[in-house]
């Protein structure tokens, strides 16, 4: 070996300071940094596996709030129906108020008119008869031929409508 240049003592000594060397960095770097990157990596896999749990929790809320505004958005077309059917009952209760109440008053307009006809009938025969009772009056008065009895009730009927135009 001294004639390749190597000594032997030399290259003890050197192998022994590298095991030394060696297991000193293997103990005091090598293990604190494979434990540290060991370390790293789990809570790398911590934070992605609380990421994907706060994404489903993210999309699992997103499907709440979506099915809540569904609930809610039937809930306020159900309020919608609700109050048209209210509105609608509402309308045909005040209508038919209504149309009783033109029904009353036709009714009593027709029963106003009916009186007032009647007594305007009642009217007219009181004068009628008054017309009457003065041409009797008249036909006893006198002994009537033709002519007289035409010329009579013509005079009758003038008194007449001078009577009633004075009414």
């Amino acid at each position: 070996m001294d004639a390749l240049g190597i000594n032997l003592s030399g290259l003890i000594t050197q192998i022994v300071s590298f095991v030394i060397l060696f297991v000193l960095l293997w103990s005091l770097l090598y293990k604190p940094v494979v434990r540290m990157l060991d370390q790293r990596s789990e809570r790398i896999r911590e934070s992605l596996e609380a990421s994907q749990r706060a994404q489903q929790e993210a999309a699992s809320s997103a499907e709440e709030v979506e099915k809540q505004l569904e609930a809610a958005r039937a809930e306020g077309q159900q309020l919608i129906a609700q109050a048209r059917d209210v509105a609608d009952r509402f309308r045909e209760d005040e209508v038919g108020k209504v149309r009783n109440e033109i029904a009353a008053e036709r009714e009593r307009a027709q029963t106003s008119i009916e009186r007032e006809r009647d007594a305007a009938i009642e009217d007219l025969r009181r004068e009628f008869a008054g017309l009457a009772i003065v041409a009797a009056e008249r036909v006893i008065e006198r002994s009537l031929d033709a002519s007289a009895h035409r010329e009579l009730i013509d005079q009758v009927l003038e008194e007449g409508s001078d009577i009633g135009s004075r009414n």
